[in-house]
């Protein structure tokens, strides 16, 4: 069947609608996006609204993110905010097994119904879809790989902050100050001076005055979109804030760095050689090179504990299971739970969609092997879907917590 497509032209005129995952991290990308002419906005509805349109054009048995996600861009349009006939949406594909590759056709059967002239992007490196009018050039995608690493540094010090904050508000004071300011580095080339810029960051939230009260650690792992979207998750972080937790995300790099693995491990395990394996091997080096840089510039301030570098999470991985297990989240949520219990973060909430078949046989099916391995790790799987209560789901934590105080 025929469906709209995005063209270079709509680029002057048309609104382009991304579904909220990570804010800190999207709303850099947009403003880069925005530098290069195309009009980006970021959705952060988090209603029941959002739901309940995603359960009226999405079968209740397709996996939850899906469902948000469609839910949320169809209770947009219907919103009025927007030229319906200047709008386009803007979904990621992965290009794996997960069903996550496959949303874009939810999606545009969704909006058959009542905004059949609503056209989808497809942002892709899979080659899942083609000449959706969308430029991936070399230089954007260089200026998006460092948003995400700058991303994942506020990120990390604002969880690191929160948390101990003695004057309250004045972390989000410091992030809102580099979430303001970063945009500006990525108009020329200065973003690529970033040993600098990570050193200022570093600075301005070590000023941040804090108590040194100890708190319990919780991390969080699980599949992509629940784990750090605040929608799916309920707002899970806000939560272990409200419970004097600290709570501990994984980078967002390290899926990226996951999904380029999966290609160079699939290379490996069929023997074969051709462009992808090569690319895959080429950008792996140079992200790997990149987050490198970044590590090392938290470890040499030496106030703030830096993310874990991927190699390590792949050495972490190989105790336990084999790379070739990358569908859906696969071998990275094992090797996140080691990395977290290895540095001492025990207490660990897996947070999946409930039906994520793939995630819930990897991270259910390790959960044990990893106990045996950190006897004092402390884990509790989570599910998300449209009928898990927030109370039901706060209550499993508020055990889990309980387990860690004793």
């Amino acid at each position: 069947m025929q469906y709209p497509v995005f063209t270079p032209e709509m680029k002057e005129t048309y609104t382009i609608l991304v579904p909220d995952m990570l804010p800190v991290h999207f709303k850099l990308i947009i403003n880069i996006l925005k530098k290069y002419g195309y009009n980006v906005e970021l959705l952060q509805t988090s209603t029941r609204d959002v739901v309940d349109e995603g359960l009226k054009n999405v079968h209740n048995d397709t996996c939850y993110p899906a469902l948000l996600v469609i839910g949320q861009f169809i209770n947009a349009l219907k919103s009025g905010k927007y030229d319906v006939n200047k709008t386009a949406l803007m979904l990621t594909q992965t290009g794996g097994g997960c069903r996550a590759s496959n949303y874009i056709h939810l999606l545009r059967k969704a909006l058959r119904k009542e905004f059949p002239q609503v056209p989808v992007i497809s942002l892709n490196l899979s080659g899942l879809e083609k000449g959706n009018g969308l430029s991936l050039t070399l230089p954007l995608l260089i200026k998006v790989l460092y948003a995400v690493i700058f991303g994942d540094l506020l990120m990390s010090l604002y969880n690191q902050c929160k948390p101990y904050e003695v004057n309250s508000g004045e972390t989000d004071k410091v992030r809102d100050k580099w979430q303001e300011k970063l945009p500006r580095i990525f108009d020329k080339r200065e973003f690529l001076h970033c040993k600098k810029y990570y050193r200022m960051i570093l600075e301005d939230f070590a000023k941040i005055k804090r108590s040194q009260e100890k708190k319990i650690r919780v991390g969080i792992v699980g599949e992509i979109y629940v784990k750090y979207s605040p929608l799916a998750n309920n707002h899970l972080e806000e939560f272990l804030l409200s419970e004097g937790c600290e709570p501990i995300v994984p980078a967002l790099l390290e899926f990226v760095m996951y999904c380029i693995a999966g290609n160079i491990a699939d290379g490996k395990l069929y023997q074969f050689k051709n462009l992808n394996t090569f690319m895959s091997n080429t950008a792996y080096k140079v992200i790997h090179k990149a987050q490198k840089t970044m590590i090392k510039a938290v470890k040499e301030h030496g106030v703030f504990e830096a993310p874990h570098d991927f190699d390590h999470l792949r050495s972490l991985a190989d105790k336990y299971i084999n790379q070739g297990v990358h569908m859906g989240e696969g071998w990275l949520i094992p090797a996140e739970m080691a990395a977290l219990a290895e540095t001492g973060t025990e207490n660990i909430i897996c947070a999946q969609p409930f039906g994520c078949l793939p995630n819930h046989i990897v991270a259910k099916g390790m959960s044990r092997v990893i106990k045996n391995s950190y006897p004092e790790a402390n884990i509790v799987a989570i599910d998300y879907d449209p009928g898990a209560t927030k109370v039901n789901q706060e209550n499993r934590i508020k055990l889990m917590l309980a387990n860690a105080k004793k």
